[in-house]
């Protein structure tokens, strides 16, 4: 189906599928809340602060920028445009060539890339290693392996693409904080990918959640990372999204 279609811009093959399914069974099951269907996934919770921190300091001018993938780039995107600090968070591909950057490939589960989030941030807000407490806590089940809800096959994969050494340094301490800890049932299956190029998805992708919050699959999905963000770090959370489409950060 067209991807301008309503209800379908991600909801085709195997994703169209289970949300299909996804909702049939919450018709069905009447108590059973969406997103107890749609995760078979760890859900959110406040993770401790990293050990080892980022080497960013109030003292620092200019932005950073963090590359980050947890399934779909629609509720990645839609979390961090929702953290203070951030000031654009960009949906599309790293981890393939550039020839394959586009949904049509990246969609086949063939091209490397992952479906990605290219968060531009200010360090003298937040640092590097409290944008991945964010997005360990409440943006993804990182035990997943090639998967995120509904969605699977190695384009969901958990992955992080740092962009420098430090950044590598800082994911890595972190993955192994988060393990010795065992604040996840299950090892964490995230992966360092450095060396990435970062494609921006097409137009339609962007502030897919901001723009389409009733979508069934955002809120079967997404919705409630957003909540569980809100919820768990309310002094993380800007009211407003800092959206592609031009508005400015809260």
């Amino acid at each position: 189906m067209s991807k301008n279609m309503s209800l379908t811009p991600k909801a085709s093959g195997l994703r169209g599928i289970a949300l299909a399914t996804v909702a049939g069974l919450a018709l069905m099951a009447g108590a059973v809340s969406l997103r107890g269907l749609a995760h078979a996934e760890e859900p959110g919770r406040r993770l401790p602060e990293a050990a080892v921190t980022a080497r960013e300091t109030a003292k620092e001018t200019g932005l950073r920028t963090a590359t980050l993938a947890g399934g779909c780039f629609w509720g990645v995107q839609g979390v961090f445009q929702h953290v203070r600090g951030v000031r654009r968070a960009v949906s599309g591909y790293a981890g393939g060539d550039a020839s394959d950057a586009r949904y049509s490939a990246v969609s086949t589960g063939g091209t490397g890339h992952a479906e990605a989030v290219r968060i531009t941030y200010d360090p003298k807000v937040i640092r590097y290693d409290e944008l991945l407490r964010i997005f360990f806590s409440v943006a993804l089940d990182p035990t997943q392996v090639n998967r995120q809800g509904p969605d699977s096959g190695p384009q969901y994969r958990s992955a992080i693409f740092p962009a420098d050494a430090e950044q590598a340094r800082v994911a890595e301490a972190y993955i192994a904080q988060l393990d010795a800890a065992h604040a996840y049932a299950k090892p964490i299956a995230t992966r360092i990918e450095p060396g990435a190029t970062f494609y921006p998805a097409e137009g339609y992708h962007q502030d897919f959640m901001a723009s389409h919050p009733n979508h069934p699959y955002i809120a079967a999905n997404d919705a409630p990372k957003l909540r569980d963000l809100q919820a768990l770090f309310p002094e993380r959370t800007a009211p407003e999204p800092v959206l592609v489409g031009g508005r400015p950060p809260a």
